[in-house]
């Protein structure tokens, strides 16, 4: 048991709020973070955190000790990865986050081949459609899909997508089709909510610009993938990617709707801590990823594209 893992141990215990979220997140039981922050208490002779049994906050001396420690393991990374980048290996615990979507269909499917490629990275891949926090989650490389603004990471984009309004034929055999943006107001759209969601309002491309408009609906979910399950058995409108929905387009068991004032498209892109000197593993997965989605992605549409859509909506 070395000062260095407990330090490692101590961060995360911090960042997460949670021993037993830190052991997770570490891969670590509980009783191994509880005896490692127990012994760097000793070590320094004072209590880092203030423990009850419902949270766990640290302590003043904890709070100006994790400054520290961040600076500490931030140098240590630049050192591994200025040795790596002058002939040594990637490698490595490498923690990646997706949307569900994405990730399920694009991402996880790729780990395996980038694993058999690069061995000794260690990839721990969490999929959620819920906007994480980078630096709290200690996130090394996230794949964002969206209309992406402004942001203090650094941002590889791999590409444009187009997005659609799709429902299953049984919705609109009962609700009809809406003939332009504003009648989206008297159906049911199914959206995509959690803290801090925006998806209650959709933005799409009118012949004067943008237009965007508030959406309702009688339901709602934190999965994309269930929404779309949703819109399949007749339930509402989903606005999803075109990639994620291109097989039930052809399939004819979606259709789309307003094809002449499309959404918006999303820009795929990776995103990563900004660091003086990228880590050797962050960069491979990233080039080997960004090639896999381009790949992956131009497979599922296959050919189908908007002026098709129009054809067909």
């Amino acid at each position: 048991m070395s000062l260095l893992d407990n330090i490692r141990v101590f961060v995360r215990v911090a960042e997460l709020g949670s021993f037993s979220a830190a052991s997770r997140d570490l891969r670590i039981s509980p009783a191994v973070t509880s005896h490692r922050i127990k012994a760097l208490e000793k070590y320094l002779g004072v209590r880092l955190f203030n423990r009850t049994t419902r949270q766990l906050q640290a302590t003043e001396q904890g709070e100006i000790y994790y400054k520290g420690c961040l600076e500490v393991l931030h140098a240590l990374e630049e050192a591994e990865a200025a040795v790596a980048a002058v002939g040594g290996w990637p490698r490595g615990a490498l923690r990646v986050t997706a949307p569900l979507g994405l990730g399920r269909r694009v991402i996880s499917p790729a780990v395996p081949g980038f694993n058999a490629e690069f061995p000794e990275i260690e990839v721990r891949l969490r999929l959620s459609d819920h906007v994480l926090d980078l630096m709290h989650e200690g996130v090394d490389a996230a794949f964002r899909l969206g209309v992406l603004g402004d942001s203090s990471f650094t941002m590889r984009k791999v590409a444009d997508y187009e997005r659609v309004i799709c429902a299953a034929p049984e919705y609109i055999a009962r609700r009809g089709l809406p003939a332009s943006p504003e009648e989206l107001a008297e159906h049911d759209c199914l959206l995509l909510r959690f803290p801090g969601s925006t998806q209650f309002q959709w933005r799409l491309q009118g012949p004067d610009g943008p237009i965007k408009l508030g959406v309702k609906g009688r339901f709602d979910a934190d999965d994309g993938d269930v929404l779309t399950s949703w819109a399949l058995a007749g339930h509402g409108l989903v606005l999803k990617p075109l990639f994620e929905v291109a097989g039930h387009l052809r399939a004819g068991a979606l259709r789309v709707v307003l094809p002449h004032a499309p959404p918006e498209p999303v820009t795929l892109a990776i995103l990563y801590p900004h660091r003086r000197l990228l880590a050797p593993k962050v960069k491979v997965f990233a080039d080997y990823m960004i090639e896999e989605c381009r790949r992956a992605i131009s497979a599922e549409l296959d050919g189908l594209s908007s002026t098709e859509l129009r054809e067909t909506g």
